[in-house]
């Protein structure tokens, strides 16, 4: 993958708060069809690194890329159209409505009963929601459910699928092993490296080393808003990686 142009490329990025420097001219890329571990501790600047990413921040200094054209990120609807998704670690799902609904949240189709009046096409919205989850292969007892009475992995699955669907390139996931079973983990996991396997890029945001390792292809570690280096997984084990994020120093053999 190293001679592929990449999918998203931030050159020299740089934001403050106040007095704060939140990162100093940290340069990311993601390759197309690649995983990305982004990893550091607390404090590290992963998150305001996805929010300029994400659109939510704009950067105080710095140039976004994304396959190979300059673009200004003014909101998070402008990433999303470029295919930008970010699956949160509270996902933005809402509780009280079935599946199918948070599925096509802010999507809905709707049809026609003659003249101005237009309805929700609530068979449209289950027929393609329990298709869509089938295919990537989540299971679930009903799309009419409401999304309150799933696990935690079944609601992250659910965040995956609908990012998938709706025509991602890039997957930012936030912590999405976080605070779930260990079978849970493993089918996340799985759903992570379906979504490469049907050609998107994934930024999977952790402190998680041991899941993180097994799905990335490279490793970006942040420390105190600045980057320590890139780290390809062919040449980098999990205790390499725990080193160098538990001392803030680059672990002898491993190339920046």
């Amino acid at each position: 993958m190293k001679n592929l142009p990449n999918l998203i490329e931030m050159k020299r990025i740089t934001k403050r708060f106040g007095t704060v420097i939140a990162l100093r001219n940290v340069d990311f890329h993601v390759l197309p069809q690649e995983i990305v571990g982004l990893v550091g501790d607390n404090g590290a600047g992963k998150s305001t690194l996805i929010k300029i990413l994400t659109g939510v921040f704009p950067p105080d200094s710095g140039e976004i890329f994304f396959e190979g054209k300059k673009i200004k990120l003014d909101s998070p609807k402008m990433a999303r159209d470029l295919g930008i998704e970010t699956v949160y670690q509270n996902l933005a799902l809402i509780d009280l409505m079935s599946i199918a609904r948070n599925f096509f949240l802010g999507r809905e189709p709707v049809r026609s009963l003659g003249g101005m009046i237009k309805v929700l096409d609530r068979p449209k919205i289950n027929n393609i929601t329990e298709k869509v989850l089938k295919d990537i292969g989540i299971a679930v007892r009903s799309v009419e459910q409401e999304v309150s009475v799933l696990s935690g992995g079944e609601r992250q699955s659910v965040a995956i699928g609908r990012a998938i669907h709706f025509g991602a390139r890039l997957l930012v996931l936030d912590e999405p092993t976080a605070a779930l079973s260990i079978k849970e983990s493993h089918k996340v996991l799985d759903y992570v490296l379906e979504a490469k396997e049907r050609g998107l890029s994934v930024i999977f945001i952790t402190h998680n080393i041991y899941h993180v390792y097994s799905v990335a292809d490279r490793f970006t570690i942040l420390e105190h808003g600045e980057k320590l280096g890139d780290f390809p997984k062919d040449e980098v084990c999990m205790d390499d990686l725990i080193e160098v994020i538990r001392t803030g120093r680059k672990f002898e053999g491993i190339k920046k």
